[in-house]
C-alpha cells in the first residue's frame, strides 16, 4: 500500500549514499536504509497492458521526471522508449483507449489540480525537436478540473468528461473524439449533478447529485427530466457502480435504512425497486469492491478490507484462479492491475506488509507467470517491518482498529513512537507495505495507525460518530492509542511524535495544541489550523459536497457550529503549544490554502516559540516532485532524531540541500495579508438614476471560443423606489435580474434572478440578507447577517457606481453578495484614469473606473465624465475560470 493523504501521493528522488546515523546501530537492527530507496521515484510503477496484448506500458523517469514508456508486451524492458516527457510534474497515472491506439493521461500545474486530459499515440514518432510523441490536449481549457465518466466500448474513439469551464462549481457534460480532439457539448449541468453514468453500451442513464440538505439523489435520465429513482441521507452512503449485463439495472452500494454497514445491490431505475447482493459474510466491514469481467458483464468477485484483504470468487474460472495465485504467494494480497480486451493474460501484483509489490504477467489459460519487475527492487525486504493489526478503547469505550509497525531487531520496550493518523479524515489506512510506516520503523520509532472515527469502511455509525468531534472524540481515539502503548511499556512516553497530511496534519496541530504534555514533537503536511478559514476556503469543485462538510464538521453560519468550530480549531489554542512544530505547505494548495499553514507559524513566532517552515512555491495538496518530497524527509527525519532520539541519515544530495535551503521559510518573513473591510454605511452617490433604457453587445470569451449575447437595461420609478431591470438574451436562453433600488441612497432592497431552472429571490436590509434559492427543483433559504448595507450589487449596479463622486484618485468600498457561497464579498472601488472611448453609441470622456472583488475578479468600468452614461464595461470572470467579459454600449 502506498501512503496516500485524501488524494495526495507523495514521490521522492534518486539514490544517495549513506554516511552515517544520529545513533549507533543497535544488535540485529538493520543499517540505515537510504531514505531515496524509500521515497525515491521506483524504477518502474504503474504496468498496463493495452488491451489488443500488443504493449506493455509503464511508469518511469525520463529526464528526471516520472513518464510513461511502452515496450512490446514480450520484448525485454531495456527495449522500452517513453512517449511522455514532462520536466514540471510527475504523471501519476494514465490508461489506454479501448482500441490501444491511444495512451491517455491526466496532469495539472504546480499541483493546482486543475486537470486536463492528454493523448498519445504510442506507435507515432518522435514529434520535431522532441524526444517523445506529440501529446494533444483533449479538454483543452485554462483553470479546469476534467472528470473522466465513461470510456464506452461501443465507441472506442471517445470518451465523455465533465468540464467546469462555463461554471467552476458545476461540470458540463462533453463527449471528445481521442482522435480528433473535437469537444461536443451534451448537457449543460443547471441541475447540480456531481456525476453522470453511463451504461455499458455507453449511453446515458444516470446521474447523481448531493441536494442542499446533503443527502444524494440518483437520478434516471430521461428525454426531457432527471427522474428521481433513489435516494439516501446525509448520514448514509448510495453510490452506483456499474450497470448489470442485461442493461436493464445498476449494481448500487447503499447502506440506506435501518442497516449499519455498505453492501451491494441491484437498483431498477425503471421502478425504484432495490434487491440486495450481498454484504459483509462475516458482518465486520462495509462492501469493499466488486470485479467485473469487462468482456462478459458478469459480476466474477467481490472483496472486503478488514484487518486483511478478504475475496469472496463468484466465478469459478476466477475462484481457480485466485487459489492458484494464494498458493503461489503465500501471505501476500494479490491484486489485479490490468489485462487484455480478451481477459486471456492479467498483470498481477503480489504484495505485502514487507514488501512494496513483485508484478507478474499471468496467463489465465497455461496458468504461466512471467515476471516483469520488482518494486523498488533495490529496496531490501528482508530489513522491512511487519505491520500488525491492534484495537484499544478510546476515552468512552469505543474499539478503535489501529495498525503498528515496530522497529525491527530493537526490543518492543520503551520505544519512540511516531503517530501518524490518515488524511480525509473519511477515508481509512490499512495492511500492507506502507512508506512512511517504514522509513520510520527503520530509523528506530514504533508507527501507530489509529483508524479513528469518522474513518470510512466500518459501518456507517463508526463513521457518524465523527460527525462534529474534530478536535474532541476524534482526538481521544487517537490520543488513547498513545496511553494504550505506553501501558503495554511498548513506548517511552517522553519520546512521542506525531505526524501527518491534511486531516493527518489538523490532527498533528490538534494533538500540540489540546494535549500539549502527550508529544514531544510534530510535523504538520498541509494542515488545517482554522476550521472556518478552512470551510471558507472549499475549491468551487467541491460545491457539489459543501453541505457534507457543514453536517459533519459543523456551519460556521449557525452560531453554535460556529464556536465549537473555533474552540476546535489549533490556531485559538496555539498559546497551548509548547512542543516543537515543523509545518510543510504548497503554495498552491486549493484544498488547505496557505494561509492555514501561514496562521499557525505567526501565532507561535509571535510567542517567541520556535518553528521549522517549508513552503515548496511549485507544489499543491502534497508534494509530487522527488526533489521537493526528498528536501522535505531529510528535514523531517533530522527534526524526529532531533526530539524523538531517532536514527537519521546525515548526507544530504547537493541539489536537494540546495532545494531544502530555497523552500525553508524564515518565519520571522511570514505574513498574512490584511483583511479588507469596509466601512459600516454605504458609499453616497452624488447623484440619483433617472429614468432609462440602454442596450449593450456583450462577448465573454474562454479558451479561444467566445458568446455573444445582448443585454437590455431599463430603470424605472414603481412604488416609491427605482426598478432596474436587465434582461441578457444568450445561445443558453435568456436570464433576468430584477433590483428595487432605494432612492437616493441607492441602496439594494431587493433582487430577483430567473434563469433556466435558477430562481433568486432576497430582501435587503442593512443588518441582514435573507430569501430563498432554487435550482434544479431545489430550494434553500438564504439568511446572511451584515455588518453594512449592499451596495451596488446585481442589476443596476454599474449606475449605481456611476453616480459615485468620480473623480481622480476616488477610492471606496462597500458590500456585495456571493450568492452561491452566502458570503459577504468586499469590492475595492478606484478611479484609475479618464481617457476617450469609443463605442457604437458614440465617444465619450470617461472615467475608468476599477472594481477588485475578494476572489481576484476585476471589473473595469468607462463612465461618461458628463452624462455618467456607462459606456464600456470589461469583467474578469473567476467563476467562469477566468473568462472575459466585455459589453459596449449601443444606444
Amino acid at each position: 500500500m502506498v501512503r496516500v493523504f485524501s488524494t495526495m501521493v507523495w514521490s521522492g528522488l534518486a539514490v544517495a549514499l549513506v554516511s552515517g546515523a544520529a545513533l549507533a546501530q543497535s544488535a540485529g537492527q538493520p543499517p540505515i536504509i537510504d531514505r531515496a530507496l524509500f521515497f525515491g521515484d521506483p524504477e518502474v510503477s504503474g504496468s498496463q497492458l493495452s488491451p489488443d496484448g500488443q504493449y506493455l506500458s509503464f511508469i518511469k523517469p525520463f529526464n528526471g521526471t516520472r513518464n510513461i514508456w511502452v515496450k512490446k508486451a514480450d520484448a525485454p524492458f531495456d527495449t522500452a522508449r517513453p512517449i511522455t516527457n514532462d520536466q514540471k510534474r510527475p504523471i501519476g497515472g494514465y490508461f489506454w483507449s479501448r482500441d490501444s491506439k491511444y495512451v491517455l493521461y491526466s496532469q495539472d500545474q504546480g499541483g493546482d489540480e486543475n486537470f486536463n486530459v492528454y493523448a498519445v499515440d504510442p506507435a507515432a514518432a518522435p514529434a520535431a525537436g522532441s524526444p517523445v510523441p506529440a501529446a494533444r490536449n483533449l479538454t483543452d481549457a485554462k483553470g479546469v478540473r476534467a472528470l473522466i465518466y465513461s470510456v464506452p466500448k461501443s465507441e472506442p474513439d471517445a470518451m465523455y468528461v465533465g468540464i467546469n469551464e462555463r461554471d467552476k462549481a458545476w461540470h458540463d457534460l462533453y463527449k471528445v473524439t481521442i482522435s480528433t480532439g473535437q469537444r461536443t457539448l451534451l448537457r449543460e449541468n443547471r441541475d447540480k449533478v456531481a456525476a453522470w453514468v453511463f451504461d455499458e453500451q455507453g449511453m446515458l442513464r444516470l446521474a447523481s447529485r448531493t441536494t442542499d440538505s446533503g443527502s444524494t439523489e440518483i437520478l434516471r435520465v430521461d428525454k426531457d427530466a432527471l427522474t428521481k429513482v433513489y435516494d439516501c441521507s446525509v448520514f448514509e452512503t448510495c453510490q452506483p457502480v456499474r450497470f448489470h449485463k442485461d442493461g436493464a439495472k445498476v449494481y448500487l452500494i447503499t447502506n440506506k435504512g435501518d442497516v449499519d454497514l455498505i453492501g451491494l445491490a441491484l437498483l431498477d431505475p425503471a421502478t425504484g425497486a432495490v434487491t440486495p447482493v450481498e454484504s459483509d459474510p462475516k458482518k465486520r466491514v462495509d462492501f469493499g469492491n466488486a470485479l467485473f469481467s469487462d468482456r462478459t458483464g458478469e459480476l466474477v468477485a467481490t472483496q472486503y478490507e478488514d484487518e486483511r484483504v478478504r475475496w469472496y470468487p463468484k466465478d469459478a474460472t476466477f475462484k481457480a484462479d485466485l487459489a492458484f495465485l494464494e498458493k503461489r504467494f503465500p501471505g501476500k494480497d494479490v491484486a489485479f492491475q490490468s489485462s487484455t480486451a480478451d481477459e486471456r493474460r492479467w498483470i498481477v501484483v503480489a504484495a505485502g506488509d514487507t514488501d512494496p509489490g513483485e508484478v507478474f504477467v499471468y496467463d489465465r489459460t497455461t496458468k504461466a507467470l512471467t515476471p516483469q519487475y520488482k518494486v523498488r527492487e533495490t529496496l531490501k525486504r528482508d530489513q522491512l517491518a511487519p505491520m500488525t493489526s491492534i484495537s484499544y478503547p478510546s476515552s468512552d469505550g469505543l474499539v478503535i482498529p489501529a495498525y503498528l509497525t515496530l522497529p525491527k531487531g530493537v526490543a518492543a520496550k520503551a520505544l519512540p513512537l511516531v503517530v501518524f493518523p490518515h488524511g480525509g479524515p473519511w477515508g481509512r489506512d490499512a495492511w500492507g507495505y506502507d512508506t512512511y510506516a517504514q522509513f520510520l520503523a527503520n530509523r528506530g520509532y514504533a508507527v501507530l495507525q489509529p483508524n479513528f472515527r469518522a474513518s470510512t469502511g466500518y459501518g456507517k455509525k463508526f463513521l457518524n460518530l465523527g460527525n462534529g468531534t474534530w478536535g474532541e472524540t476524534m482526538q481521544d481515539d487517537i490520543t488513547w492509542g498513545v496511553k494504550h502503548l505506553v501501558a503495554k511499556g511498548i513506548v517511552d512516553p517522553k519520546r512521542v511524535g506525531i505526524m501527518g497530511g491534511s486531516y493527518g496534519g489538523y490532527a498533528t496541530l490538534a494533538g500540540l495544541a489540546f494535549t500539549p504534555d502527550v508529544y514531544a514533537a510534530g510535523v504538520a503536511i498541509v494542515a488545517p489550523s482554522n476550521l472556518i478559514t478552512l470551510l471558507d476556503s472549499i475549491p468551487p469543485y467541491w460545491e457539489s459536497i459543501r453541505t457534507v462538510f457543514n453536517v459533519r464538521m459543523g456551519d460556521p453560519s449557525k452560531p453554535a457550529d460556529k464556536a465549537r468550530l473555533m474552540k476546535q480549531s489549533p490556531l485559538n489554542s496555539a498559546d497551548k503549544i509548547r512542543t516543537p512544530l515543523m509545518v510543510v505547505q504548497g503554495q498552491n494548495d486549493p484544498r488547505v490554502k496557505r494561509a492555514e499553514s501561514d496562521q499557525i507559524v505567526i501565532a507561535l513566532r509571535d510567542r517567541g516559540f520556535p518553528v521549522e517552515y517549508i513552503v515548496a512555491p511549485d507544489e499543491g495538496h502534497g508534494f509530487a516532485r522527488p526533489v521537493n518530497n526528498m528536501a522535505m524527509i531529510a528535514s523531517t527525519e533530522r527534526f524526529l532524531a532531533k526530539h524523538l532520539g531517532g536514527r537519521f541519515q546525515e548526507d544530504v544530495p547537493a541539489d536537494v540541500a540546495t532545494r531544502l535551503k530555497e523552500i525553508t521559510v524564515d518565519p520571522k518573513t511570514v505574513t498574512l495579508a490584511a483583511p479588507v473591510t469596509a466601512a459600516s454605511t454605504a458609499p453616497k452617490p452624488v447623484a440619483d438614476l433617472a429614468p432609462m433604457t440602454a442596450t449593450y453587445a456583450a462577448t465573454i470569451a474562454l479558451g479561444g471560443q467566445s458568446i455573444n449575447m445582448t443585454i437590455a437595461q431599463e430603470a424605472r420609478e414603481e412604488n416609491g423606489a427605482w426598478v432596474f431591470t436587465e434582461k441578457a438574451d444568450t445561445p443558453m436562453g435568456a436570464a433576468t435580474d430584477t433590483a428595487v433600488i432605494e432612492k437616493g441612497t441607492l441602496l439594494l432592497r431587493k433582487r430577483t434572478v430567473k434563469q433556466g431552472p435558477a430562481d433568486i429571490a432576497l430582501d435587503f436590509s442593512g443588518t441582514a440578507i435573507s430569501g430563498t434559492m432554487a435550482m434544479g427543483g431545489q430550494s434553500r433559504p438564504v439568511n446572511v447577517a451584515l455588518d453594512g448595507p449592499v451596495f451596488a450589487d446585481g442589476a443596476g449596479s454599474h449606475a449605481v457606481i456611476a453616480r459615485l463622486p468620480l473623480a481622480e484618485g476616488y477610492a471606496t468600498s462597500f458590500r456585495n453578495l456571493d450568492v452561491r457561497s452566502q458570503k459577504v464579498d468586499v469590492k475595492q472601488l478606484k478611479v484609475v484614469g479618464r481617457e476617450s472611448v469609443t463605442v457604437p453609441a458614440g465617444t465619450f470622456d470617461a472615467w475608468k473606473v476599477e472594481v477588485k472583488g475578494g476572489d481576484g475578479g476585476v471589473t473595469t468600468l468607462w463612465v461618461a465624465a458628463d452624462s455618467r452614461t456607462v459606456a464600456k464595461i470589461a469583467a474578469t470572470l473567476p467563476a467562469m475560470n477566468g473568462a472575459v467579459m466585455t459589453a459596449e454600449l449601443q444606444k
